[in-house]
């Protein structure tokens, strides 16, 4: 499963105007086109250095897209004022995504008032963040909306996004600035008016007071429960405070996809969110990769073959320094650990930074071993290159513990020796093979 908001964003929409050259072939062909408007779902598009004016004039009534993503060769004022020319035919406008500086794209905004009768989908962001957080106007109408995509807006307290728009099936609120604007009250009042919702993207600009903290608790508690029935992709980006504040008063059993990307922090107590996975069905986790790099990790689980967008779990861990890296990973699979109980297959991605090799201070041993204890299955294990001696030794059974305490079902350990033919895993093969759980060792 693909998430909508990744193809919506990224997809060609230059691609409607396939339909333009054929239309010019005869006139014949031009009639077969424009007899079957509806049928093909014929749009004009209002993208960059197009002549908005001429072609509204000379074109028949199709629907509208607006599409400008705000590159630098496409910011003037003559796009600008094509785009908002376009947006005066509101009955005719099915698709918006608007990238614009902030003064511009207020602007636009604030042209956003009344009906859109026929709008499926809108994307309004800033080109970068910013500390304006924007608003949409009251008056906005959308009954028709199917994917609301906002980036850097305020969120409403009091009303909802669009009063007609139920059927909603993608929302995704990004660089959220306010955590003390953003009541879950409100959320969840927002949430209950979308049944058909599958895909719910919920992202802060970055982290927030401990007294917004202590206010959110004092809200949360009179909460009322919300089942998702239809969700099948859920992100978050933010903190793990204030996620488990979100997720015990959320259902959604037909989950399939779990994003959570998490701002810097030191400690981490995720119970609420096992009990979240635990619940939907739908997680399912036979592979994992953890990568390192310089400013955090990516933690990708798969369900079953490691393809792109098949994902079930995509965590990123926002912090740098090794040790960190791997407290961090350490102290939140600990507690998930009862959910990995099918992951067969462990891999560990090393990005070496020879620029800053202040990066890589050695990791607690400790620490490592409860990362891998997390995954008490795992069957095959990969070592990367500039990890194998931390591993190595944290394979290692120090006195008085077991060789089979640690991944008591590996079959398989593989590592990378480019640089070095050592057998720095002799003395955990030895120690497996004594123990009657003998290890094959793979050198890539």
């Amino acid at each position: 499963m693909v998430n909508d908001v990744d193809i919506l964003q990224d997809a060609e929409w230059g691609r409607e105007r396939w339909w333009y050259k054929l239309a010019h072939v005869c006139h014949r062909w031009r009639c077969l086109i424009l007899g079957s408007a509806s049928h093909l779902r014929l749009c004009l598009l209002c993208a960059y250095n197009t002549p908005v004016a001429d072609m509204l004039a000379h074109s028949p009534p199709l629907p509208l897209i607006i599409d400008h993503m705000g590159s630098r060769t496409g910011r003037t004022v003559e796009n600008e004022e094509g785009m908002l020319l376009a947006l005066q035919h509101r009955d005719r406008l099915r698709r918006i995504r608007i990238v614009w500086p902030l003064p511009s794209l207020q602007k636009f905004i604030m042209a956003m008032d009344g009906e859109f009768p026929i709008l499926e989908y809108l994307y309004l962001a800033p080109p970068s963040k910013n500390n304006t957080s924007l608003v949409l106007p009251n008056t906005s109408q959308a009954s028709r909306l199917r994917y609301l995509i906002l980036i850097g807006f305020a969120f409403p307290t009091g009303r909802p996004l669009f009063p007609t728009a139920v059927d909603v099936v993608t929302l995704s609120l990004q660089e959220i600035h306010s955590y003390a604007n953003f009541r879950l009250n409100d959320l969840f009042d927002i949430l209950s008016l979308l049944p058909q919702l599958e895909s719910l993207t919920i992202g802060f600009h970055s982290p927030f007071p401990n007294r917004d903290v202590r206010t959110q608790l004092i809200q949360a508690s009179n909460i009322i429960h919300l089942t998702l029935p239809n969700l099948r992709h859920f992100a978050f980006e933010g903190v793990s405070t204030y996620l488990e504040m979100l997720l015990p008063r959320m259902t959604a059993p037909l989950l399939g996809q779990l994003r959570v990307h998490f701002f810097n922090q030191l400690t981490f107590s995720v119970p609420c969110l096992r009990d979240f996975m635990s619940k939907s069905r739908n997680l399912r986790f036979n592979n994992a990769t953890f990568s390192f790099y310089d400013w955090g990790i990516v933690v990708m689980l798969y369900p079953r073959e490691r393809s792109r967008g098949m994902y079930a779990l995509n965590m990123h861990v926002f912090c740098r320094h090794l040790d960190w890296q791997v407290s961090s990973v350490a102290q939140i699979f600990t507690v998930l650990s009862p959910v990995f109980s099918e992951v067969v297959d462990f891999t560990l991605v090393y990005s070496e930074h020879p620029s800053s090799p202040e990066w890589h201070y050695e990791a607690d041993r400790a620490q490592w071993r409860d990362l891998l204890r997390s995954f008490s299955n795992v069957k095959t294990l990969f070592v990367p290159e500039g990890l194998t001696r931390e591993l190595s030794r944290s394979l290692r059974p120090a006195d008085g513990e077991s060789p089979v305490d640690l991944l008591p079902d590996l079959k398989e350990l593989e590592y990378s020796t480019y640089r070095s033919t050592s057998d720095v895993f002799s003395s955990f093969i030895d120690a497996r093979q004594l123990a009657g759980r003998p290890v094959t060792l793979v050198r890539r």
